[in-house]
């Protein structure tokens, strides 16, 4: 789109200077839905919106508060060519309302958004070169950042939110309310309750957590059982599991179950399930943000320079993610990134479209992780 991409090179020019808003008609956009072959079994998410009235478009919300970098606005009606993204489970939500909006706003492209977990998801964007942007709910490895470069792809992590692990127990569950890390590592290690706690029940403990190759297994093993995932995986009684809602139905089914997922998936059924509190803070918006919550992640997506400078959708699109994303955040069940680590993200994009060196602010605090999951959906306008 020549037009944002002039305004992009004035702002440089200028010193990052304000640019006009502009404002647009919305026309009616219309979203499909796909299931790929291997996500057959997986929980199917929620409907997005079919076609939008016709008639008097939605009014636009404000976009977020300004900080030091300031990114134009994206007009979705004039933004041309598809884009596909694929990645965490964890991100997926997110990245789902992104798109919604963006259609709802004008854009007639077709989105490809695939959930197969962060690993998968670097696996495509990295090895197969088949996607333009990579969802992940942990920084990129290495050797991933290795095989991106192997097919001429340097990879850039643009900060747009943070997660929190929720550890739940039945409503039943009198006796767990808040316990100590080495109590939570015992949690998902001991057979019994009382093994953990001499005053909890005497029964055998029934534990339902996301499986081996989930990033929310990798980041929940690190964090609480210093990296030796062979405590989990051989636990009695664990049952290990890619979809979320199977971990959730049966923790809200079985009265001596405790389970751990990301924030957002509790967050659909909280009423129908117990959270615990770890160290005493349970988890929320200050809480994440003071880095006091000690299962906390951040939620990531990644592309690349040639790619945003020859497709010019995907810088479009990820521009219009970083105005909107603190608008939407917390209605999906996540929390906002803070002013300082947006400005990062945004400084990023505008030095990736324009080739240039854009002052670098303080290095915003990274956590670590990934999550799974497998369903897919289009979205075509």
């Amino acid at each position: 789109m020549p037009g944002w991409r002039s305004i992009v090179l004035t702002l440089m020019t200028l010193c990052l200077t304000a640019c006009a808003d502009r404002t647009a008609q919305e026309t009616q956009a219309v979203v499909s839905e796909e299931t790929s072959p291997q996500a057959e079994e997986a929980p199917t998410p929620e409907a997005s919106p079919t076609a939008q009235p016709v008639g008097t478009p939605p009014e636009r919300p404000p976009e977020r508060p300004k900080g030091e970098i300031e990114l134009p606005r994206v007009d979705p009606l004039e933004v041309e060519g598809n884009l596909s993204m694929a990645g965490s489970s964890t991100v997926f939500p997110l990245s789902r309302a992104i798109s919604d909006r963006f259609i709802e706003y004008g854009y007639a492209g077709l989105i490809q958004l695939n959930s197969i977990g962060s690993g998968g998801g670097f696996e495509l964007f990295c090895e197969e070169g088949t996607t333009d942007i990579s969802n992940a709910s942990r920084p990129i490895k290495d050797e991933e950042i290795q095989a991106c470069g192997e097919i001429g792809r340097s990879p850039i992590e643009f900060r747009v939110g943070t997660d929190a692990l929720a550890v739940v127990v039945n409503l039943g569950n009198r006796f767990a309310t808040d316990v100590t890390k080495e109590e939570l590592a015992a949690l998902f290690t001991a057979r019994k309750w009382s093994d953990v706690n001499p005053n909890w029940p005497d029964e055998d403990i029934e534990r339902f957590v996301p499986g081996e190759d989930s990033g929310t297994f990798d980041f929940f093993v690190e964090e609480v059982l210093d990296e030796d995932a062979s405590q989990l995986l051989n636990a009695p009684n664990t049952e290990f599991s890619e979809d979320d809602e199977y971990i959730k139905l049966s923790v809200e089914t079985n009265s001596n179950a405790i389970g751990f997922m990301g924030y957002a998936y509790y967050a659909q059924d909280a009423d129908k399930m117990k959270i615990l509190s770890l160290e005493f803070i349970r988890p929320s918006a200050e809480a994440i943000e003071e880095g006091n919550y000690i299962l906390s992640r951040p939620l990531l997506i990644y592309s690349d320079a040639n790619i945003i400078r020859n497709k010019p959708q995907v810088g479009d699109f990820i521009a219009f993610f970083l105005n909107n994303v603190n608008q939407i955040i917390e209605e999906v069940g996540y929390f906002p990134s803070s002013p300082k680590a947006l400005d990062e993200s945004e400084r990023k994009l505008l030095q990736a479209i324009s080739g240039e060196e854009i002052e670098e602010f303080e290095e915003v605090e990274e956590f670590e992780e990934f999550e799974e999951a497998e369903f897919v959906e289009e979205f075509e306008g």
